[in-house]
């Protein structure tokens, strides 16, 4: 077991994104990682795919590597934990990655000291440009921390908050991406509906949103100065602005999200309740 051995356990699509973005990165090397997966199929698949050693034994794991990423899923979770309790020691570093499943909740399972952190990705992983949050738990230091951010920082950015402040990111940059995908769904199909096939309506909608949302990480200008540019007074897009407004999309936006962490903080509990 050395320093650098990290263990996903759990081979599922982004357990396998981030060992393709360590992998790229030159963040680890393959005989650094060790995957678990649940079918035998599965696992040739991603040592073939990947070159990395892959196991259905999560007992294995804990006993080679030195970080444990968990990618279960938040219904299987209690169940992975109930089978590495006994191997899991304060040498270890456990990482978690599932919704709604707060620190407390898995260091209940564990043996006392053991260092856990919390993470919110999202799925730009894929393609390293994800978002992740990292939140300590009750016995993680600042070196635990580091260590995660060490490795989300190979697929993304990575931003350190307290625990109390996942739900809302789940709801926002958890969640985010469906919203932004359905919005370019919404743009594809009105250029459409305008005559236009649907190659080019994907092209001129995907290039606008990579371009307005470079914009607004390049330049760090707020975003009504941003829309102010485009917006001229009498023009085509306030015409468009006002439709919006009239619909209420604004509000629509801003009751969705606060709904989505309202059930975040729901799965957490019923999480809490399973203890």
């Amino acid at each position: 077991m050395t320093e650098r051995s990290i263990a996903f356990l759990g081979g599922g699509r982004m357990g396998e994104a981030l060992v393709a973005g360590l992998l790229r990165s030159g963040g680890r090397t393959t005989d650094e990682i060790l995957v678990t997966c649940r079918r035998e199929e599965r696992a040739r698949e991603l040592t073939e795919r990947h070159g990395v050693a892959a196991t259905l034994d999560n007992v294995e794991a804990c006993r080679s590597s030195r970080v444990l990423v968990l990618m279960a899923k938040p219904q299987d979770f209690e169940v992975l934990l109930r089978q590495i309790a006994e191997h899991v020691t304060t040498e270890h570093l456990v990482v978690t990655f599932a919704a709604g499943i707060r620190t407390s909740f898995v260091e209940q399972h564990l043996a006392s000291d053991v260092p856990v952190v919390r993470v919110m990705s999202n799925v730009p992983v894929m393609v390293d440009e994800a978002m992740s949050v990292i939140a300590p738990g009750t016995h993680a230091e600042d070196k635990h921390l580091a260590i995660t951010e060490e490795l989300l920082g190979y697929v993304g950015t990575v931003l350190r908050l307290d625990e109390r402040y996942l739900d809302a990111v789940t709801a926002t940059s958890g969640s985010g991406p469906a919203y932004f995908f359905l919005l370019a769904e919404a743009m594809i199909e009105a250029c459409i509906l305008l005559g236009l096939s649907r190659d080019v309506a994907s092209q001129l909608i995907i290039q606008t949103m990579l371009g307005s949302a470079k914009m607004l990480r390049d330049t760090g200008t707020h975003p009504v100065e941003l829309r102010e540019m485009v917006t001229s007074p009498g023009g085509t897009t306030i015409e468009a602005i006002r439709h919006l407004e009239e619909a209420g999309v604004r509000a629509a936006f801003l009751n969705a999200i606060d709904a989505a962490k309202r059930r975040s903080e729901e799965l957490a509990r019923g999480g809490d309740e399973n203890d």
